[in-house]
């Protein structure tokens, strides 16, 4: 090392202890065994058959008539998000195609560029590709190939019209699947080319259960109040249901328990004590209690975006409220939420939505 700082060089000497010691931890890191990074528990229970999709049965059902026949129509998935949508089709991908279905699928997601030109291009190329009725081991196989277009309802309309043509044309060796949330923006010429499925938020029962089955094979320790409130902050999406224990369990470690306070403090949903606390704030009419109140909140650093969808949901089932507060409130809690969404600042609109309270229930 003195000789290097020096001149610059390295001695033979050093060289020489240098692929020693490098050579020896080769060796030794040759010795362990590469461990795989610890898969996101979404993907690591994502359903691997169409059997395993939880909820939605009359989906499951046709499916599984699908899968026998080793034939699928165009189709358009569509439903809340969280509720099953990607996995069924991939599922039945699977089960379809065996080892090589991932050859045999081009799925492209709202984060890559779909517009007319990815259309024209990549997806055309793709659905113009022949497929083999034989597998490489050589089992029969179907010849088509599934291109699965995820969250298609934020395509532009210039791009579903140019959808169209492929879908007529390539319709012997690719088969479409759109994935969506909202079925009233797609386009009436592409629903009517596909075979609709609709998908139902998940109840709660089959949540608890999933959520049950993961903290066995994980050896999660969580009490049993804590399932309901993971229900209740998912709001029937599996997905954040499952990334929500997750994180928790992450957070707090193997040795100690999950409760409901750590859910809550960690998916950063507000306590109900601060909606109520809210409403007596805003009985009082006192205008001073309320800019103490807001300010309050905001060193406690909740979203005022969540606080105003959790607010709703509490004003519409508050007992002591008369309906004519009740809308009040709830078309001034839509103002905000927009002006939010917009870019206005959040102490704004929270002291303009206790101010318009005040007055309601004067």
């Amino acid at each position: 090392m003195q000789a290097f700082l020096k001149t610059g060089k390295t001695t033979t000497h050093e060289k020489s202890q240098a692929s020693t010691s490098g050579g020896s931890s080769t060796a030794a890191a040759g010795s362990v065994e590469r461990r795989k990074p610890p898969a996101p528990w979404v993907e690591k229970y994502r359903p691997k058959s169409v059997d395993d999709v939880v909820e939605q049965s009359e989906v499951v059902a046709v499916l599984r008539k699908c899968v026998e026949g080793a034939d699928l129509p165009n189709m358009l998935l569509y439903g809340p998000p969280g509720t099953g949508k990607t996995s069924t089709i991939l599922a039945a991908a699977r089960q379809i195609f065996g080892d090589i279905y991932r050859e045999r699928i081009l799925e492209l997601n709202a984060s890559d560029e779909r517009g007319i030109a990815v259309v024209r291009t990549k997806i055309k190329n793709f659905a113009q590709l022949t497929a083999s009725n034989t597998r490489p081991d050589g089992r029969p196989c179907p010849p088509f190939k599934i291109i699965i277009l995820d969250e298609a309802d934020s395509m532009t309309h210039a791009a579903q019209a140019a959808l169209r043509r492929t879908m007529e044309k390539q319709s012997r060796s690719t088969r479409f699947c759109l994935v969506c949330n909202y079925v009233s923006r797609i386009i009436e010429p592409i629903t009517s080319r596909c075979t609709k499925f609709r998908f139902k938020a998940l109840g709660d029962e089959q949540i608890i259960t999933r959520l049950r089955h993961i903290c066995e094979l994980e050896g999660v320790k969580i009490d049993e109040n804590a399932y309901k409130s993971i229900v209740q902050i998912s709001g029937g999406d599996m997905r954040r249901a499952i990334t929500t224990l997750q994180s928790c369990y992450r957070l707090k470690g193997a040795s100690n328990v999950i409760n409901t306070e750590d859910l809550l403090e960690m998916s950063g949903i507000i306590p109900d004590k601060y909606l109520e606390e809210f409403l007596e704030v805003c009985r009082s009419g006192n205008y001073t209690k309320l800019e103490d109140f807001v300010r309050q909140i905001g060193y406690e650093a909740y979203s005022i975006g969540q606080m105003l969808e959790q607010f709703n949901e509490y004003v519409l089932r508050c007992p002591t409220l008369t309906n004519k507060q009740k809308s009040l409130i709830c078309d001034k809690l839509g103002e905000c939420s927009f002006r939010l969404q917009d870019g206005g600042s959040e102490y704004l609109q929270i002291m303009d939505l206790g101010c318009a309270i005040i007055l309601a229930l004067k």
